[in-house]
C-alpha cells in the first residue's frame, strides 16, 4: 500500500506570504513613525529653548544663567537657592558641564534654573534636560572657555560659532541630517546649525574644533548638533 503525502497548496502558501509581508510592512512603518516623532521632538527642543531665551530677555532684560538679579528676584525660591550671574553677557561653562553633574555654581547650568524659576521651562533645578534619544541638551558661549573663542569652524582656522549656542547630543545620523535639513541648510559645517561626529556620548564642543565636513548616513554614526541663537 502507498502512503499519500500531504502538503500546503499554492493558495495556502500565498496567504502565508501575504500575512508575513503585511507584518513586516507594519513593523517598518512603525519604526519610521518613531524616527519621525524623534526628529520633531529634537526640533521642538531647539525651537522651545530659543523661544524661552528670547522670552526671558524680553521680560528681564538679562540672559538666563548670567542674570545678576536672579537672587533678589527669586529670594523666596530656595529649592535650589538661585545663584546670580555676573551680567557680563557671557554664559560661562559648557553645554555638558564637562561631563559632571550640573549645579547652580555654573552659569550654563544656572541657565536652566533661571528659566525654570521664570516659568519658561518645565522642571526644577539646574540639571540639563535630555532629548528624545537620551542625549544632553545644553548651552554655552562659543567654545565655553573663560574668554570664549570660536568652535565648530567651517574649516581649519575658518569661521565658527563665537556667541551663545544650544547643543543637542547623541543624535543618530538619520535624525541629525533631518534636523539640520529642516532647520537650516543640511550642511554639517555651514549655517546656523553645525554638527560634530561623536566617538563618545555627550562630547565636549571645545576650542578650535572643526565641524564635521559632511554627514555620512551609515546607520551607526552619531552626532552632536549645535545651533546659534
Amino acid at each position: 500500500m502507498t502512503k499519500r503525502q500531504q502538503g500546503f497548496t499554492l493558495v495556502e502558501i500565498a496567504i502565508v506570504l501575504v500575512i508575513i509581508g503585511l507584518l513586516l510592512g507594519g513593523i517598518l512603518k512603525g519604526q519610521e513613525m518613531i524616527t519621525q516623532a524623534k526628529i520633531k521632538n529634537v526640533i521642538a527642543d531647539f525651537s522651545g529653548v530659543s523661544a524661552a531665551y528670547h522670552g526671558y530677555q524680553d521680560r528681564y532684560r538679562a540672559i538666563p544663567g548670567d542674570d545678576p538679579n536672579a537672587l533678589t528676584r527669586w529670594a523666596a525660591m530656595t529649592n535650589p537657592v538661585p545663584v546670580p550671574g555676573n551680567g557680563d553677557g557671557i554664559v560661562a561653562g559648557t553645554y555638558n558641564n564637562g561631563g559632571a553633574a550640573c549645579t547652580t555654581a555654573v552659569e550654563s547650568c544656572s541657565w536652566w534654573d533661571h528659566l525654570r524659576k521664570a516659568g519658561f521651562v518645565s522642571g526644577n533645578g539646574a540639571q540639563q534636560p535630555f532629548n528624545a534619544v537620551t542625549g544632553q541638551v545644553g548651552v554655552q558661549t562659543g567654545d565655553g572657555a573663560a574668554t570664549p573663542g570660536p568652535t565648530l569652524l567651517n574649516v581649519a582656522a575658518g569661521n565658527g560659532f563665537v556667541g551663545l549656542i544650544i547643543c543637542s547630543a547623541n543624535l543618530p545620523d538619520k535624525i541629525a541630517i533631518a534636523v539640520d535639513t529642516q532647520m537650516d541648510d543640511g550642511a554639517s559645517n555651514q549655517g546656523s546649525v553645525r554638527a560634530l561626529i561623536q566617538s563618545a556620548p555627550n562630547p565636549n564642543v571645545g576650542a578650535g574644533q572643526v565641524a564635521t565636513p559632511s554627514y555620512t548616513e551609515t546607520g551607526t554614526n552619531v552626532y552632536v548638533l549645535c545651533r546659534a541663537f
